[in-house]
């Protein structure tokens, strides 16, 4: 079923209930406007009956009365007092109504009663000869009331019908947006050409704000796509050159002894330094991918001063030159500390591989914040580039390229934002380039 039929059903629906409940009031108020009015006539009618007697009246017999089975006609009856029928301008099943003594009792004590006896409602009223008892039949009201039914039945159907119809139009026009909607996205998806955007409504409603969510999500798959493309495209540049150069080198080798070893050496060498390129390559891709798919790190206290220390003399010993200067404080941060050794890692590969003398490793702590600065005296990283260079794949110049795939320092900003911290591209004091990391200390550091 449509959502257009389940609204136009639910808005008949709630016109049937509020008719239905307005029926129900509407004949319980009636009702008991009817019941009060057949009252007041026959209270009225004994009245003027008991005024207009004299103060003996001898017993006669009925002229003509009515059939009060059949009739609706308000009937005049005079009684003794000991309730004989004097007189009686109607009969029931061949005989005058006569009135229970508890009625007459309660008519003395109360100077008049009502009453419903079988099919009758009565009314008896002492005078100074008797009683004076006026009745009507009860079918009376209930002829009243069913014709009222009738008529909240005949004129409910085409109530309901109207709003089953005006339920549909309004539907189909609150609904019309979102078909457009859903068009447009059926025609985004089989295109896949998420530069389309949805037209945005004139109105400030909720298909307004869809429109503009919608509009919003596309350009956010528009930049992961073109960011996915980007990101294919560049791999398979990037492990084409390793895999070219395995293939040729492992050919040369392939040659058997016609080769010098010399050169069986240095092919030997290439596979090695390329395999292990790609490898490097691979492994950052999947820390990359991992990264897209939604991977937290699980932090805890990390003692910051202990990894800086010991992750730079690690690197010390593995390049002696350039020469490297460290300076830590004591720092304790919430965090990965095998991520925390990545990131320091990348950026050193980074300081090393441009570095012309000097590189610089500096840990202090400024207002609740680690502050971790990686510098060298390298070429530097122009100023229109500084924050372009944690992109993927991405090199700022010439002088920065080389076997560098471009992707530790997308790996490093993932770090860093799992850390709740920042990191930025800068200058440093030699000339090069300098980042800095911002990362959150504990309290009490």
């Amino acid at each position: 079923m449509s959502l257009r039929v389940r609204l136009a059903l639910f808005g008949a629906g709630v016109v049937a209930i509020a008719l239905l409940v307005f029926g129900v009031l509407l004949y319980l108020l009636l009702s008991r406007g009817a019941v009060t009015n057949q009252d007041d006539a026959l209270r009225t009618r004994a009245h003027d009956a008991a005024a207009s007697l004299p103060s003996e009246t001898a017993p006669r017999a009925p002229i003509a009365p009515s059939e009060l089975g059949r009739s609706g006609d308000v009937f005049v009856e005079l009684m003794a007092p000991d309730g004989t029928v004097l007189y009686s301008t109607g009969i029931l099943n061949g005989s005058p109504p006569v009135a229970s003594r508890s009625l007459l009792s309660l008519a003395q004590q109360r100077q008049g009663a009502f009453a419903t006896q079988g099919p009758l409602r009565l009314y008896v009223l002492p005078y100074s000869a008797g009683f004076v008892m006026t009745g009507q039949s009860t079918n009376v009201v209930q002829s009243n009331l069913s014709g009222i039914v009738v008529f909240l039945t005949i004129s409910a159907v085409p109530a309901l019908i109207a709003a089953l119809i005006a339920s549909w139009l309004v539907a189909g026009r609150a609904l019309a947006p979102l078909q457009a909607v859903a068009a447009a996205a059926e025609d985004i998806g089989r295109a896949r050409d998420f530069a389309k955007r949805l037209p945005s409504p004139r109105s400030r409603d909720e298909v307004a704000t869809l429109a503009a969510s919608f509009n919003g999500m596309l350009s956010r798959l528009q930049d992961a796509f073109e960011s996915q493309r980007r990101f294919v495209a560049d791999a398979s540049h990037e492990l084409r050159t390793p895999l070219t150069t395995i293939q040729g080198n492992a050919g040369l080798l392939a040659r058997g002894p016609s080769v010098t070893e010399e050169t069986r050496l240095a092919a030997a060498t290439d596979i090695a330094e390329e395999s292990g390129r790609m490898s490097r390559l691979v492994d950052r891709m999947l820390t990359l991918a991992r990264a897209d798919s939604g991977l937290e790190l699980r932090l805890a206290i990390v003692d910051l001063q202990a990894v800086v220390d010991e992750v730079c003399r690690q690197a010390a010993s593995t390049h002696p030159e350039p020469k490297l200067r460290v300076e830590t404080v004591p720092a304790s941060v919430e965090g990965d500390e095998d991520a925390l050794r990545q990131l320091l890692w990348i950026l050193l590969d980074n300081a090393y591989r441009y570095g012309r003398a000097a590189v610089e490793v500096s840990l202090e702590m400024d207002s609740g914040w680690a502050r971790l600065l990686v510098t060298d005296d390298g070429p530097g990283i122009p100023s229109e580039h500084r924050e372009r260079v944690f992109e993927r794949f991405y090199r700022a110049d010439a002088a920065r390229t080389g076997s560098n795939a471009g992707l530790g320092l997308s790996i490093a900003r993932w770090i860093v934002a799992q850390h709740h911290g920042r990191i930025i591209a800068g200058e440093a004091t030699a000339g090069g380039a300098a980042f800095l990391i911002d990362l959150p200390l504990l309290r009490g550091s």
